[in-house]
């Protein structure tokens, strides 16, 4: 009966005793691919979450919830900068410079812009910063 555990202590010590063995480095094609699908999540939810801005109702928009929908634009673009080294220098510019010129025209908002004067003025920018992502998505055939 005491063999049991012993027995069962034993098979796990060799297992983990192997598995520290193991060899956790990866080859330089690996980390290509996984740098290109941490880009891709980047560009997908920055995609996602501009379309939510874009879809924001003018009629109905508070400027808190342009605002709310504005910083996740921002926070995602800060994602897509750290994995943007796998873009091509036109593409990246591109998302770069729609990031740039959506924050830019938010930031030039008034104070006292209403959500629905506040959506009219940024829809170019959004309309931009979607093309650009379109694209950036398209060239590293993101799914």
């Amino acid at each position: 009966m005491k063999r049991f555990p012993v027995i069962g202590v034993l098979c796990l010590s060799a297992v983990f005793g192997l598995g520290a063995c193991s060899d956790d480095s990866s080859s330089p094609s690996e980390d290509a691919s996984e740098a290109a699908a941490d880009l891709c999540t980047d560009l997908n939810a920055l995609k996602a979450d501009n379309a939510k801005l874009k879809a924001l109702n003018p009629a109905v928009a508070t400027k808190d919830q342009i605002k709310e929908a504005h910083d996740a634009v921002q926070q995602d673009w800060e994602d897509v900068k750290e994995n943007a080294g796998k873009m091509k220098d036109a593409e990246r510019s591109a998302v770069q410079s729609a990031a740039e010129n959506l924050k830019k025209a938010y930031e030039d908002l008034p104070g006292d812009t209403t959500g629905r004067d506040a959506l009219t003025q940024l829809q170019p920018q959004i309309q931009q910063l979607d093309d650009a992502t379109a694209a950036a998505s398209s060239g590293l055939k993101c799914g």
